[in-house]
């Protein structure tokens, strides 16, 4: 990745916020490195580096800034919208992927060589995956430590680490003190607070971090008009959901707040923490740079900067809403979708689940910290169902014409057999191609996808008709064919200028 020096330092010493975690800066005076934004004084020149990744700033011997804590910054931009093996290798990254299978799981789910994956990692940002998913855990320990009383032992395990040495040797590293003392009272001015305490038994609350403005009421919304009984709710300005984790199900509150989002979670496992963080903020689309995209975007009828891309936290779902929704309304497809899941089990998700099944012989740690931290004692809201769950529905309960009937269900056959990858880290192109290839699903269908499911920002729907509505609305062209010809000038924003159609069509 190019750092240009003097735009990199002129956004230092600007202290903007919007190059948060778009590069780090590093003080060889010092031996710390920071956020953009951070509000100590500004180095002289000849003692700053700049970094892409906070892995690579460790790489060089660099500790995190306590008072800026740069290991806490949005996630850059780019990866949401590159869509090259680099860009989906650090989806797959956040999602924990090297955690569970290593750096040979990693380099078999993008088809690559851990040699050559390494060298276009290394070439981009500076580190290759083992040192990116070491920064990951350093960031899921620390978080642990401040908001958890779960013993150092168990939180090294818990957080993908092999051993509590490499555990100790790790956070020393990077946060330039001992385990023991990041869980001591912090002195005046640094930034502790950034973590909020955990909530109740079993919960931690962590702060999300976003670039300014964040349009939340929209999202709510639109979160609200879909939300699926026993899956999801919204009550008084906070979007509860149900998760299903590799490692267990789970549960988050998600409150916007002015600078971040606190994010309550109630897990079954605290090995998920980095992968439930990862989809929350793809959820709620926390990494995007708004001032950027508003800048490109039509304009609305009243000003309403910060308006974002919701996405879902699972491809397949958002698959299954993307078929059942075609040509339907909204309220028509939730109903479906509610019928749907009156026909799946509605136990509590963790009934009759073995709990050494769950989790392998090695983090008999993890699954101890469980049990004192009291995270087993239940939650309220399931996931989405699986694939799996899905094919063993009977007719009766799809509540559909047979037709999209049967192309969910050969939906959720390709995702079974694996011709279909809906993951954050699978390629959209070929996705699309593998949608396409279903009964029953056209353009329109495979653009919802990846728009929602897989994160695409620059799709358009222009047969789409609450965009042709809205377009309307905006006096804009709503012929389907001079529409989607008009809409390139929104590139690489598209999806985007979707969310703001819908929202003026009503």
């Amino acid at each position: 990745m190019e750092l240009e020096f003097e735009r990199c330092y002129r956004a230092v010493d600007s202290r903007d916020q919007r190059f948060d975690g778009w590069f780090y800066t590093g003080v060889t005076s010092t031996g710390i490195y920071c956020r953009p934004s951070c509000p100590a004084v500004t180095p002289r020149r000849r003692n700053v580096r700049f970094f892409p990744s906070a892995a690579a700033a460790q790489r060089a011997g660099l500790r995190a800034c306590r008072r800026c804590r740069p290991d806490a910054a949005p996630g850059s931009p780019e990866w949401d919208v590159r869509a090259d093996v680099v860009g989906r290798a650090m989806r797959l990254i956040a999602d924990g992927v090297v955690d569970r299978d290593g750096v040979p799981g990693l380099a078999a789910r993008l088809g690559y060589t851990q040699r050559h994956l390494h060298r276009m990692l290394s070439a981009e940002l500076g580190a290759g995956p083992l040192a990116l998913a070491r920064a990951q855990r350093a960031q899921t320990a620390r978080v642990l430590i401040e908001t958890t009383g779960l013993g150092l032992a168990e939180i090294a395990f818990a957080a993908g680490f092999g051993s509590v040495r490499q555990f100790n040797d790790t956070v020393r590293e990077v946060f330039g003190r001992a385990p023991s003392e990041l869980r001591a009272p912090s002195e005046p001015g640094a930034a502790r607070g950034a973590d909020p305490p955990a909530v109740g038994p079993g919960a931690i609350t962590v702060r999300l971090a976003y670039r300014p403005p964040l349009h939340a009421a929209s999202l709510l919304e639109f979160l609200a008009r879909r939300a699926l009984p026993g899956v999801e709710a919204v009550h008084d300005g906070t979007y509860h959901r149900g998760l299903s984790l590799p490692h267990g199900p789970a549960e988050v509150a998600l409150a916007p707040a002015a600078g971040h989002v606190a994010a309550t979670l109630r897990l079954t496992d605290l090995r998920d923490l980095a992968p439930a963080v990862a989809r929350c903020r793809r959820l709620l689309d926390l990494d995007a740079d708004p001032v950027a995209i508003d800048a490109t975007l039509p304009p609305a009828p009243t000003a309403e900067p910060g308006v974002r891309l919701p996405r879902t936290v699972d491809g397949f779902e958002a698959a299954v809403r993307a078929v059942v929704g075609q040509q339907v309304s909204v309220a028509t497809a939730r109903a479906t979708l509610t019928r749907l899941l009156a026909h799946l089990p509605v136990a509590h998700p963790s009934a009759g689940v073995d709990q050494e099944e769950r989790a392998p012989a090695e983090s008999v740690p993890a699954r101890k910290a469980l049990d004192q931290a009291g995270v087993r004692a239940g939650v309220g809201l399931r996931g989405f169902p699986g694939a799996e769950e899905v094919l063993r529905v009977p007719d009766a309960g799809f509540g559909m014409p047979a037709g999209r009937r049967e192309t969910v269900r050969a939906l959720a056959r390709a995702v079974v057999d694996g011709t279909l990858d809906l993951a954050p880290g699978g390629d959209r192109e070929q996705a699309r191609r593998g949608l396409l290839a279903l009964p029953g699903v056209g353009a329109w269908t495979a653009g919802y996808v990846a728009m929602r499911g897989l994160g695409d920002p620059d799709v358009f729907l222009p047969t789409d008709l609450a965009v042709r509505r809205g377009a309307r609305a905006l006096g804009l062209p709503d012929d389907p064919g001079t529409l989607d010809a008009y809409a390139g000038r929104w590139r690489p924003w598209r999806s985007y200028a979707v969310i703001r159609l819908w929202r003026a069509a009503t």
